[in-house]
């Protein structure tokens, strides 16, 4: 009898089962995400909602930076557990907390200091500056316990106890969703309840992650640390594509919100911020059927069993297909529907957004491909190619397409920019398929 789950016959069914929690996870999180700006906009002002996203880079790149040393320290500290080497592991993954720390107290401090530039070099107006920089001036607070949390979520998988960082992220996120509504309607901070609902999400896995590892008897907990520069070097350069990743987001939302202001203004700004959280939820059903094979892909690759593999590829590909054009025709005709979440249906950012979605909807035709593509060469150790496509995806062709497409056709050319990059990205993805399964030995 044979005991391992991944060595059998996987059919499409088999596969949407075996992925089906992580889907989940990745569509609560979307969810939580969502209603946390949803709040913003309707017991706020869709002002700052826009002001949100006028701010997003500094999150995103803060993200990067813990992602960074997260992924980047977890390949040391899991290569010096089954070296046998658990005293190193320890002092190893004590170094990569403090470190984590100590760069989220610099940006705690940088962004204090300087706060007024920040928000003006993230092309606030004087509309939007007054919100931004009460977000911005609570949310750095947070900041440390954010960069903290991030190497913790990564390695409660490293502790063998995935079922934590699960659970506690999953708690975080409903607790956002309870605070955003005390903070912001009960007791009336604005925006400044949004930051704060926020930064106590990120509070829960800080707290929860020092108690367990203080007291952890397991494979990692806190010990004394050495200074070794070279994990920190290793760290970084492992971990250098998760931050390239978000340093290409920061970029692109810069891009689209200076593009929106100069168009339309905060109205425009908002309107963009309603699409790109939309597009986030929905393609989460993409990113959590990828993460959820990804597995199973690398299992057939390892044992070198082609022809299952081959059948895993192409039912992947058959879900995919399906849900490409379900998620499609969801978004094409229910667009104005989420759209109605965040602002009134007698606003000019509901006809601005609205009007945006019909055109914007077609990349949902392109990107689960092109999601599933990158998953699949990563889960293949392919990492070079993987981070090739996933730049040129996130990066490359998005930032040409909201460069260009604005000059050619205005605000039609913003709503084109999407699925543009996407469908141009789509082909290239097929390309390397096609490759890679003509290749197959």
């Amino acid at each position: 009898m044979n005991d391992n789950i991944f060595d059998q016959k996987w059919s499409m069914v088999s596969l949407l089962r075996f992925a089906f929690p992580t889907i989940v996870m990745m569509i609560f999180m979307g969810l939580y995400t969502v209603v946390d700006t949803i709040f913003v906009a309707r017991f706020v002002h869709t002002d700052a909602l826009s002001a949100i996203n006028i701010v997003c880079p500094v999150i995103n790149m803060t993200v990067g930076l813990g992602t960074m040393i997260a992924t980047g320290g977890n390949a040391i500290v899991s290569r010096k557990i089954g070296e046998g080497k658990a005293c190193e592991a320890k002092e190893d993954f004590t170094l990569l907390i403090i470190a984590a720390a100590v760069i989220g107290c610099v940006i705690l401090i940088i962004g204090t200091i300087w706060i007024d530039e920040i928000v003006y070099a993230l092309g606030a107006s004087e509309l939007l500056f007054s919100y931004c920089k009460d977000y911005l001036s609570v949310l750095f607070l947070f900041i440390p316990a954010n960069m903290i949390q991030t190497v913790f979520s990564n390695l409660f998988v490293t502790a063998g106890k995935p079922g934590m960082g699960f659970g506690l992220s999953v708690f975080a996120g409903f607790a956002n969703i309870v605070l955003d509504y005390v903070f912001i309607v009960i007791c009336g901070l604005g925006i400044c309840g949004a930051a704060l609902g926020t930064g106590c999400g990120y509070l829960i896995p800080t707290v929860a992650g020092i108690i367990f590892f203080k007291q952890s008897k397991g494979m990692l907990s806190f010990t004394k640390p050495k200074w070794k520069w070279a994990v920190l070097k290793e760290s970084c350069f492992n971990g250098s594509s998760e931050m390239v990743s978000q340093l290409a987001t920061a970029v692109t939302t810069f891009l689209f919100n200076s593009t929106m202001m100069a168009l339309l203004e905060e109205e425009g700004v908002a309107a963009i911020t309603i699409l790109i959280y939309s597009q986030f939820l929905l393609n989460t059903l993409y990113i959590g059927f990828s993460m959820g094979v990804a597995p199973v892909i690398g299992f057939h690759y390892g044992n070198k069993n082609n022809v299952r593999q081959k059948k895993v590829v192409q039912s992947c590909i058959g879900f995919i297909t399906v849900a490409s054009l379900l998620v499609f025709a969801v978004s094409l005709f229910c667009g104005s529907y989420m759209v109605r979440l965040f602002a009134p249906e007698t606003s000019n950012i509901y006809r601005i957004a609205a009007g945006g979605f019909s055109v914007f909807s077609y990349s949902f035709l392109f990107c689960g491909l092109n999601i599933f593509t990158s998953a699949m060469f990563t889960a293949l150790s392919n990492g070079k190619l993987s981070a090739i496509l996933s730049f040129l995806r996130t990066f490359g062709l998005l930032t040409g397409g909201i460069l260009l497409l604005p000059k050619l056709w205005g605000i039609t050319g913003v709503w084109l920019a999407v699925p543009a990059a996407e469908g141009i990205m789509f082909l290239v993805s097929a390309g390397c398929l096609v490759y890679d399964r003509a290749h197959m030995k």
